[in-house]
């Protein structure tokens, strides 16, 4: 077996046309003319066929542009983008007062800032000098709550102190044992004893 015929050529080196294919040699022998474009696209509209397939509302038809045969085609050159003007009073005047009002405003919140920042180290000693001050209430109250203390402020105030006292249950309010004043004289440093 020839290689060429392996290959599916002859001996030319054309390949064997395929069932209903077209060879080489056939394709570029045929040449079409204008006027064999024209027929196909006369025929192609008789026969309701789209010379240009398209979708939508792109269905129309482009316009075709005809072109005198004498007449050069025109000579095409990028014009220069027309200048712009732009009003630079109102630009320089924003820019001032975009400037000017930045800098104010940022000297007013430096001021405010500073003056909380007073404020604040004012109210701080306010809060340490009445953290003393409780302490020292504080320390009043748990020594005035000593044992002590309270039996002396009573002698103050002319209380006795009493042997056998009698008690009141809460919840029905019956007397436990007998009430009886106290006895005893009152301490010479009351306010009873003085005579007050």
């Amino acid at each position: 077996m020839n290689v060429d015929q392996r290959d599916g050529r002859d001996a030319v080196g054309q390949r064997a046309p395929r069932s209903g294919g077209r060879t080489t040699a056939q394709r570029t022998t045929r040449t079409t003319t204008g006027a064999d474009r024209l027929d196909r696209r006369g025929e192609a509209r008789a026969r309701g066929a789209r010379e240009f397939p398209t979708q939508g509302s792109a269905a129309l038809r482009p316009a075709e542009r005809t072109r005198a045969a004498g007449a050069p085609a025109p000579r095409l050159r990028v014009a220069p983008p027309p200048p712009v003007r732009v009003p630079r009073a109102p630009f320089v005047g924003l820019i001032l007062v975009l400037v000017v009002g930045g800098v104010l405003g940022i000297l007013a919140v430096n001021t405010k800032i500073n003056e909380n920042a007073f404020k604040l180290e004012k109210l701080q000693q306010q809060q340490a000098k009445l953290d003393v001050d409780q302490q020292q209430l504080e320390k009043e109250i748990a020594d005035q709550k000593a044992p002590g203390n309270l039996t002396a402020n009573a002698r103050k105030l002319g209380l006795v102190e009493s042997d056998d006292p009698a008690y009141i249950r809460l919840p029905d309010g019956k007397t436990i044992g007998i009430p009886h004043p106290a006895e005893g004289a009152p301490a010479i440093t009351s306010q009873q004893g003085n005579g007050g």
